[in-house]
């Protein structure tokens, strides 16, 4: 079954919060717990967090909440575009005791982490600075320091104007039990399965459900009707192939799940308003 797997990290032995780095994204669409501060070094693909899809290139930084489901896919289009590297940090939202982010001097990062249940994702300045300080991190011996600096990179954050919010509706964060099950469980399956056949029937048999129950559940938790959060996974992922490759126009769209070229054509228009073919025209003059 296609759905948000919950993830059980390492137990905290040493120190009081995670910090690992990784060659290779591997992980499923998954939850967990504990907030989540992850950077890409190297990396092309698509990033996908709560009902957000988008691409990310090096350097990408996001900060996840509290059991938001998210995972990064590692989809290069070129050869040279395979390595990747990342630094991630993982704390729980006790990592430093019950009372502690309830501080006066600490309401700033308890306010970045309440916001973080949208997913956040640091640009500019900020971006550049966090991610010499993960990078440095990685290298510090000293526990002491190491939990001296997750606070001062938290404190970076909270004071940043450079940011953006990825899953603006928090559907994931506004639902709780099963209806958050139900809505990670599509979600999964949406981002298995876009690039193929996705069909109607076997969504709705995954949260056991009929399948015009399903729809009507299904538009009225994200105001979306399920076949337009379909079209809007498969036209994202056409729109890096068109911009970041020259594939046809006809391999882009037979290769992302639509069937019909003209229909590919139609949908592009109305989501981008303009043609597959006057969009990568229009994006490449600015390079």
């Amino acid at each position: 079954m296609a759905k948000a797997s919950f993830e059980a990290l390492n137990p905290y032995t040493t120190h009081s919060f995670l910090l690992r780095q990784f060659s290779e994204f591997t992980a499923p669409y998954h939850f967990h717990p504990e907030y989540e501060l992850t950077l890409i070094v190297k990396g092309k693909g698509n990033r996908y967090v709560g009902n957000h899809m988008a691409a990310y290139d090096d350097s990408d930084l996001v900060l996840l909440g509290s059991n938001l489901p998210h995972c990064w896919k590692n989809e290069p289009l070129t050869a040279e575009d395979d390595n990747v590297s990342a630094v991630v940090i993982q704390f729980a939202p006790d990592f430093l005791g019950n009372d502690f982010l309830g501080k006066p001097e600490l309401s700033l990062i308890a306010h970045l982490l309440q916001k973080s249940m949208h997913g956040i994702q640091f640009t500019g300045k900020t971006a550049g600075a966090i991610h010499e300080r993960m990078l440095a991190l990685t290298l510090e011996e000293n526990s002491f320091k190491r939990l001296l600096g997750l606070l001062d990179i938290l404190y970076a954050l909270a004071t940043s104007k450079d940011y953006t919010l990825l899953d603006q509706q928090g559907l994931s964060s506004q639902a709780s039990g099963a209806r958050s099950e139900r809505i990670n469980t599509v979600l999964g399956y949406i981002i298995d399965n876009y690039k193929n056949e996705i069909l109607l029937d076997e969504a709705a048999a995954l949260v056991s459900m009929t399948p015009n129950a399903f729809c009507k559940y299904y538009k009225k938790t994200t105001k979306k009707t399920f076949i337009e959060t379909v079209t809007d996974y498969r036209v994202n992922y056409a729109i890096q192939q068109l911009i970041y490759s020259d594939r046809s126009i006809s391999d882009i769209c037979f290769d992302n799940g639509f069937g019909d070229l003209s229909h590919f054509y139609k949908l592009f228009k109305r989501k981008m308003k303009l043609s597959p073919l006057k969009y990568r025209k229009e994006f490449r003059k600015d390079l």
